[in-house]
């Protein structure tokens, strides 16, 4: 089996994995290194499906990549469960299914298959997520809430856990809606998935709480498109380097009357919660 990495600098990684995607619909394993300086995406494949390229620097657009070819095991699809860990946020205990259940009285178990494209959660983007949509008061949840870009599901399914209903799960990829309804019924919730591309198909399906987590670019079309019906009570929007933080919280305020509340900050990734003023 072979393993092809490509290494490149953060500020240039949509530029790059939008150009894996076109050769690998189905996704690509993303790891950070140098403390979230730098983004690793790699894909896997026989000889000859694969380039067993030898280590060389090449150039993506206006952007420098690192191309690194490696041979491994042909069980490398049960060794790549290691890297999966569980995830405690708050009442929310999120786990692969290989992994037992958690040991806390009340825990809220959120059991997601992730398959090779979509990750399990433990992705700091996702667990700042998870973080702020547990910390939400049990008195604020409620009503309707829409996962934009859902990938497997996870956010959607952690809402209706905690009593988020109806829960809508959009992503623009189609292979997205299959895990997300899969890992659904699962974990015994009801979630709607369906493809939805906010660049073509037009705003975010409106609801009290939207969970977005997306790229600065696309939470930018967010803030700059709105939502069908209007604002949501909340947007929890992640995705966002720490110096990103600023614009999008000002875009949203500017755009949509939203007011950032809280913000964590995690491995080089920030999370923000925005509301409508009190």
């Amino acid at each position: 089996m072979i393993r092809l990495a490509v290494r490149v600098r953060r500020a240039e990684a949509e530029l790059v994995l939008a150009e894996l995607l076109e050769l690998a619909p189905a996704g690509v394993e993303e790891r950070d290194l140098e403390g979230g300086a730098v983004v690793e995406y790699a894909l896997y494949g026989a000889p000859g499906e694969v380039p067993a390229l030898p280590d060389l620097r090449a150039a993506a657009g206006d952007a420098l990549v690192d191309v690194r070819t490696q041979e491994v095991a042909d069980d490398w699809h049960e060794r790549w469960r290691d890297f999966h860990r569980p995830v405690d946020a708050g009442p929310l205990h999120l786990r692969a299914p290989w992994h037992p259940p958690s040991a806390r009285p009340g825990a809220l178990e959120v059991v997601v298959d992730p398959g090779q494209a979509f990750g399990t959660g433990a992705h700091d983007t996702t667990r700042l997520s998870l973080q702020l949509l547990a910390e939400l008061p049990a008195g604020a949840r409620g009503g309707g809430c829409v996962d934009a870009g859902c990938g497997s599901g996870v956010l959607a399914i952690a809402a209706a856990k905690l009593g988020w209903s109806p829960v809508l799960g959009i992503d623009h990829d189609p292979e997205a809606v299959r895990p997300t309804l899969e890992n659904a019924a699962r974990n015994g919730v009801q979630v709607e998935a369906r493809r939805h591309d906010l660049l073509h198909d037009g705003p975010v399906p409106g609801a009290p709480l939207v969970l977005a987590n997306l790229l600065r670019p696309l939470l930018l079309r967010v803030a700059a498109d709105g939502f069908a019906g209007g604002p949501p009570r909340a947007l929890i929007a992640s995705g966002l380097l720490p110096a990103e933080g600023d614009e999008v919280a000002a875009a949203f305020a500017r755009e949509q009357g939203l007011v950032e509340r809280r913000r964590l900050a995690t491995g080089g990734w920030c999370a923000l919660l925005l509301q409508r003023p009190r």
